[in-house]
């Protein structure tokens, strides 16, 4: 990460988050396909359970709490949290007001 990106470019899980409202989210066997119709960038989410977390995200007051909701195992959230940072960083997900 770029030490000089302003603070909304960095994820921070303990903040209430939900997918974007220019993104579709197509389920497929090995997870789901995410595409931003902004700026055009296409994600593969290769897990059953990160497309849950995904989905419910705006569900919770935070992406902590809705790793824990969907039961992601302590030992999994840092893989799951960078994850998210991912999506947040492609604009797949954004911070709710």
């Amino acid at each position: 990460m770029d030490p000089t990106a302003p603070a909304a470019d960095v994820f921070d899980p303990a903040l209430p988050w939900r997918r974007a409202r220019s993104v579709a989210l197509r389920p497929e066997p090995f997870g789901a396909l995410v595409y931003h119709f902004g700026n055009r960038k296409l994600s593969f989410l290769k897990s059953k359970t990160l497309v849950t977390v995904v989905e419910t995200l705006a569900d919770h007051p935070s992406a902590d709490a809705t790793l824990v909701a969907c039961g992601v195992p302590e030992a999994q959230r840092p893989a799951y949290v960078k994850a998210l940072a991912d999506l947040a960083r492609s604009q797949m997900i954004e911070v709710r007001a």
